[in-house]
């Protein structure tokens, strides 16, 4: 019988004390374990981007990390972006661009665009196709991505000077 080990962590502003197995990936953490399952697992090994979060504000693929791995920390998932009712700027922006089509690399997608955008707040197109380097999406063929990217860049800087 494995032995269990008790992590602590916050997500989307919430504390969470969980006994996990040492091997528990933090997908499958936040996924069954917490029932978010906006965090999608695409690829397992880091290639695809579906899986990304933001741990301590800095995106990371969740399928390559074990829950135990982020005792201590402060995990941030799509489900923190945003409500239907009041959509995130990266998230409206990504729905009137038409950036998604089958939405499975979409969750991934939004929580690297959202940190990349705080940290370039005009960004020009060759700095967001290498942001988006590491996300692979098989619908859209980036175009509607990039230009969703723009368009929250734009939502983003004319809210921030209202």
């Amino acid at each position: 019988m494995s032995r269990k080990l008790t992590i602590r962590v916050e997500v989307n502003g919430t504390a969470h004390e969980t006994t996990v197995a040492p091997r528990l990936l933090l997908c499958d953490y936040l996924r069954e374990t917490l029932a978010l399952t906006g965090t999608h697992v695409g690829c397992s090994v880091g290639t695809c981007g579906a899986c990304t979060i933001l741990l301590d504000g800095r995106p990371v693929r969740s399928c390559t990390m074990l829950a135990v791995q982020a005792d201590g920390r402060t995990i941030a998932t799509v489900e923190s972006l945003g409500t239907e009712a009041a959509l995130h700027p990266v998230q409206a922006a990504f729905h009137e661009q038409l950036g998604l089509q089958c939405g499975f690399c979409t969750p991934g997608l939004l929580m690297s665009v959202t940190t990349f955008l705080a940290e370039h707040t005009n960004p020009t197109d060759d700095e967001i196709v290498t942001m988006l380097g590491g996300h692979l999406c098989r619908c859209t063929g980036y175009q509607n991505i990039l230009r969703a990217v723009r368009a929250a860049a734009e939502r983003m800087a004319t809210a921030s000077t209202a």
